[in-house]
């Protein structure tokens, strides 16, 4: 995959975390302060979802984009040192079809393949 493609598709998607981010750090911020200014009964909510509940689904939901943006930053920094596409265990191209799949991979299809067997 050429290098400046790679580098604009990665900074999309990065670009697209941090709006995500942004959007649930906000939510929780609205959750807490609408939790601190209500007598809610956090154990007997008749609504259903606990107030306790949604927190922790938006903090899972910004934990796994941080995820994402810590990946994404580091395939960066693999375009920038010339070693995006190239497999981490065999050291053979990660094919253009899996990068448009996965951009943010760093094994081939293979390798992956004999990684998931060894964890079974």
């Amino acid at each position: 995959m050429d290098p400046e493609v790679a580098r604009t598709n990665l900074l999309e998607k990065r670009a697209d975390a941090m709006r995500r981010l942004r959007g649930l750090d906000a939510s929780f911020a609205d959750i807490v302060e609408a939790a601190r200014d209500s007598n809610l009964d956090d154990e007997h909510d008749p609504e259903g979802t606990t107030v306790a509940v949604s927190r922790a689904q938006v903090s899972s939901l910004a934990s796994e984009t941080r995820q994402q943006l810590d990946a994404i930053d580091a395939a960066l920094e693999r375009v920038a040192d010339g070693s995006y596409g190239v497999c981490s265990r065999c050291g053979q191209r990660i094919a253009d079809a899996r990068l448009d799949a996965l951009p943010v991979t760093t094994t081939c299809v293979d390798c992956a393949r004999s990684a998931g067997r060894a964890s079974s």
